[in-house]
């Protein structure tokens, strides 16, 4: 497992009986976890004193309680990055902090190239992936289906000092952008996509990604450049798990030369020196 463990502003302070307890800089908040089974003593008393904690609720769903009155909206940073987090209505924050492993690995590589290149982020959500590959100098096609998230990936770059990059900001389908692009001859040297779960088709069937996964992965790999420098995929769905989306690229990448390196990314635990599993992700790069 790759721990993102160089955070200065985030603290994963424990995990037990399906909740974590966290520190987003200054604000605590108590947030489901899935992987969390475990049932280990909760010591620390913010488990109880927490500013926030969602619960989740019987009929699906949740809310959040909060003890005292927190901002709107509040910023953390990673290094030279900057966010913007805002507790919604589904858990969320609006940031996964364990994909700081995955941040610092693609700017490694961009940095270390030699060359310009031209990044296509895929269900790109707020940004952190756009933001840490433009600070390392790529150009980025950012696509997202969600308007609201676009401007919120915008925000981030804005607080991030990464306005004036050159980031191409997409509100649209993934599987019909890519589409368009292959038809436009247009081509990128570093593919990232961290599809949902589920999702709705153009008819509004319901997919499951396990069932169409390899397609998708198969359709962006057209995109691909002559020489591509890395192609990263990140999965949050149990079913897939890092032998499955490296088996994947290895099959599509197959004839390319480069490696491939799969495995579980996740967050450190202070109260157990552990860590807690968070999601997979294999990535091809060029040799």
């Amino acid at each position: 497992m790759r721990t993102a463990d160089n955070w200065k502003e985030y603290r994963l302070i424990d995990c037990s009986d399906g909740e974590k307890l966290e520190k987003w800089g200054d604000i605590s908040l108590v947030r489901p976890d899935p992987q969390a089974i475990w049932k280990t003593p909760r010591k620390d008393s913010l488990w109880e004193n927490a500013d926030g904690h969602y619960h989740r609720s019987s009929t699906g769903g949740g809310g959040w309680e909060f003890r005292r009155k927190i901002p709107q909206m509040w910023q953390v940073s990673y290094g030279v990055l900057t966010f913007n987090i805002r507790p919604t209505g589904f858990k969320h924050t609006g940031l996964f902090p364990e994909q700081a492993v995955n941040w610092d690995l693609m700017s490694d590589l961009i940095k270390n190239a030699g060359r310009e290149v031209n990044v296509l982020n895929l269900f790109a959500y707020t940004g952190g992936a756009t933001l840490a590959c433009a600070a390392a100098g790529a150009s980025v096609c950012h696509v997202d289906a969600s308007k609201g998230m676009v401007q919120w990936a915008r925000d981030n770059a804005a607080a991030s000092g990464l306005s004036q990059k050159p980031v191409r900001w997409i509100v649209d389908d993934c599987e019909k952008f890519i589409r368009r692009e292959i038809r436009r001859g247009r081509r990128y040297d570093a593919v990232i996509m961290d599809p949902p779960s589920y999702g709705r088709g153009p008819g509004g069937e319901v997919w499951k990604l396990e069932n169409c996964v390899y397609d998708l992965v198969e359709l962006a790999s057209q995109v691909l450049s002559e020489q591509p420098l890395f192609f990263l995929i990140n999965s949050y769905t149990t079913g897939l798990s890092p032998s499955v989306t490296g088996y994947i690229l290895g099959t599509l990448m197959n004839g390319r030369r480069g490696i491939i390196t799969a495995d579980e990314i996740g967050l450190p635990v202070e109260s157990t020196g552990m860590a807690l599993p968070c999601g997979a992700s294999a990535i091809w790069q060029n040799k």
